[in-house]
């Protein structure tokens, strides 16, 4: 039996899903699993990457099949990437599948669990679902015209005949696991397993010793950060009306670390406005994370109430990782929410709210104590749920069902 994995990216890149699956891919082949990796030969920050074609990587067979290279600059070129990878990895799961093996499809790009649940079921192997987001829900929510109406409806019920015919999906959310029961799916077919991030490397880092605070000129602030893509999935308006009211506040900086569509409408707006208190940095490499993360005294995470259930920001791993606070902007009875509240490690506010955000802020600024606390109880709680060994030896399980299924 072979787990052959399914996703448009793959080690040395170094992109969220990208990350997951080479974790879960190495532990598996550590334990002994065979394990293929059917991927592109891009990086999602380098669409003209060229890697090799196939080689093998810690003991995994990377097979990288042909794509267009348009990147993630136009939605028609990104289209165009996504079709050429369905038809690319269509083929080659048929050539390499045999009967009992195990597709596991990621959800990078949308819907490939369509095209892998029907190569699999023809080679006689079986399809698992590992589902980062709800498609085409999150584009209708974001307000794409091809996910309504028919092509939507059409869409939703091929999707839906993927996860009906996967032996399992795994959701990274409990409200994620809602959506699909209310979808008709078997409940027996649906596992929560929340995503993870590299807590052995992560550790929280004081302010007074992080070399990069020091270096971008942030010792004596207090930084308010955001780390990782700033896209269509998050509204900036909370987040401009609390950093014009925080304005005037000595020494608090937003800062914004990576990249993302919604990036330069902040950086147009805060010019616009003549905010002088936010400061931009790009992605930063794997091995700077813990210095990164670090930087913030506290972190956002924001996502419009519309997504919630459809998708899980999975930044908020590293920063619980950090040992930093989290302030969610969105929907109060959102997944991050309860979280932050159950375990006492952050705050939340409501889409909209842009002076209960800044008072968020003031409120964890001006008490270092609970800052702290709540700090510590991040790093408790992702040692407690969302460490990679624990949650990595939670998919080892989770196969070993699918396998006799």
């Amino acid at each position: 039996m072979t787990v052959i994995f399914v996703n448009r990216y793959f080690y040395p890149d170094h992109s969220a899903t990208s990350q997951l699956v080479s974790d879960l891919a190495f532990h598996l082949a550590a334990r002994g699993y065979r394990v293929r990796v059917v991927t592109s030969r891009q990086r999602y920050d380098a669409p003209d990457a060229r890697l090799m074609a196939r080689e093998e990587v810690r003991r995994v067979d990377v097979q990288r099949v042909w794509t267009f290279r348009f990147g993630r600059a136009s939605l028609p070129g990104r289209a165009l990437d996504y079709l050429s990878f369905y038809l690319s990895a269509g083929w080659q799961i048929l050539r390499v599948a045999r009967p009992g093996d195990v597709v596991v499809a990621k959800t990078d790009p949308p819907l490939i669990s369509i095209v892998a649940g029907w190569a699999a079921c023809w080679r006689g192997a079986k399809l698992v679902n590992w589902l980062q987001d709800l498609f085409p829900e999150v584009a209708a929510a974001l307000g794409i015209g091809l996910a309504w109406g028919l092509t939507g409806r059409a869409l939703v019920a091929l999707r839906n005949g993927s996860l009906r015919r996967a032996v399992l999906n795994v959701a990274i959310g409990e409200g994620m696991r809602t959506r699909l029961l209310a979808e008709g799916v078997d409940d027996q077919r649906v596992r929560v397993i929340h995503n993870w991030c590299d807590d052995a490397h992560i550790r929280p880092l004081p302010a007074a010793s992080n070399p990069l605070r020091r270096a971008w000129g942030l010792a004596d602030c207090f930084v308010v950060g955001y780390s990782g893509n700033l896209g269509r999935a998050h509204e900036i308006d909370t987040l401009l009306t609390a950093a014009e009211r925080l304005a005037q506040e000595a020494g608090i900086v937003f800062l914004f670390i990576g990249g993302g569509a919604a990036l330069e409408r902040l950086r147009s707006e805060a010019e616009a406005r003549g905010l002088a208190n936010l400061c931009f940095k790009p992605y930063q490499p794997y091995e700077r994370l813990p210095e990164s993360l670090s930087v913030p005294d506290v972190h956002l995470v924001i996502l419009r109430p519309e997504l919630e259930g459809l998708i899980v920001p999975s930044k908020f791993y590293g920063i619980a990782a950090a040992g930093r606070p989290t302030i969610h902007a969105g929907a109060m009875d959102g997944e991050i929410p309860r979280l932050l509240l159950d375990a006492e490690a952050g705050l939340a506010v409501a889409q909209g709210d842009g002076e209960g955000l800044a008072l968020a802020i003031l409120r964890l600024r001006d008490d270092a104590a609970l800052r702290e606390r709540m700090g510590r109880n991040a790093r408790l709680l992702c040692e407690a749920q969302f460490s990679r060994p624990a949650a990595l030896e939670r998919w080892v399980a989770a196969l070993s069902t699918a396998v006799k299924s």
